[in-house]
């Protein structure tokens, strides 16, 4: 099944997420929490990523979850990455509970598009001091994808993980994740990457972001997307195609935020501050640019496949 049919499939399946100009949002993808071990890729941002969280708690934003936020590939356990990321789960569940946590899935967390998976591994938990299983993320549901749809305009912004139609992480991403889980997690702890990851694979990547065009240039919908960890926010005269790139990278992690109907990339990351302090830092990488600018039904009409 190819990328276009799989996009639209996920369009046309998604939930809906009304905003306006008080909505705020922030959407960070492929943290690939892990479970603390030397293969952990995660671990090296955690501390800067729950300063994130704390921020966008603190100031009022739903968190969106762009899938591969837990490494299901490579850890079979889910009590494992649980027990490792404490920090994470104190920071998540006040936003679950106040309605305000979306979480999609990716390639690396498949499983959770299964109801049944969820409600067994993420409804309760055991906890990591007594073993008791307690309530966790009670009622969460997982989904495949959001269309953001402005109440006033009616302009759509599609959020999904954006493995749709990419071969060897959709199709047959089962395959992959044993290769992974048997192979490549070892080789993870030394620095070495599977070829064959959108990450690594430039080819793989570039062919996969065509496709994201092609399909926001026949449907006329901005998208927003991870999997391929390169950050994305369209120049003047792009497609409105947004990545958000990944919480991964050697020593930054990167997010979107929507806020007063305006579009931003930002940077967080451990900096000195002027006194000679470590602190999480926020930096703009692009934007903030009107939402309204990246809808192209409202600008150019209806587009025609």
């Amino acid at each position: 099944m190819q990328t276009m049919e799989r996009l639209t499939r996920a369009y046309q399946n998604a939930r809906i997420e009304e905003f306006d100009e008080n909505s705020k949002y922030v959407i960070m993808s492929d943290c690939h929490r892990g479970d603390g071990a030397a293969s952990d890729e995660f671990l090296k941002n955690k501390n800067v990523y729950v300063a994130a969280l704390d921020h966008y708690w603190r100031n009022g934003f739903t968190y969106i979850e762009g899938g591969d936020g837990d490494e299901l590939w490579e850890h079979k356990h889910y009590k494992h990455i649980i027990k490792a990321n404490r920090a994470v789960w104190t920071r998540i569940k006040p936003f679950h509970r106040a309605g305000r946590f979306i979480k999609l899935y990716g390639n690396h967390d498949m499983q959770l598009r299964s109801p049944d998976f969820v409600r067994k591994h993420l409804w309760t938990a055991p906890n990591p001091d007594t073993g008791e299983i307690e309530p966790f993320l009670t009622g969460l549901e997982v989904v495949e994808a959001i269309v953001l749809t402005h109440r006033r305009t009616g302009q759509e912004i599609l959020v999904v993980h954006g493995h749709q139609g990419d071969f060897s992480n959709d199709q047959a991403w089962m395959m992959n994740m044993y290769s992974l889980r048997w192979f490549w997690k070892y080789l993870h702890a030394f620095g070495i990457r599977s070829p064959s990851s959108p990450v690594r694979n430039s080819y793989s990547r570039h062919k996969v972001e065509r496709n994201y065009n092609k399909w926001i240039r026949l449907n006329g919908i901005a998208l927003i997307c991870g999997h391929t960890h390169r950050e994305k926010f369209p120049r003047t005269g792009e497609l409105p195609y947004f990545n958000s790139g990944s919480c991964v990278y050697p020593s930054h992690i990167t997010a979107l935020e929507i806020e007063n109907d305006t579009i931003t990339l930002v940077r967080w990351r451990i900096d000195a501050n002027e006194d000679g302090f470590l602190q999480a830092a926020r930096r703009v990488m692009a934007g903030p640019a009107p939402l309204e600018k990246f809808d192209l039904k409202r600008h150019h009409g209806a587009p025609t496949a």
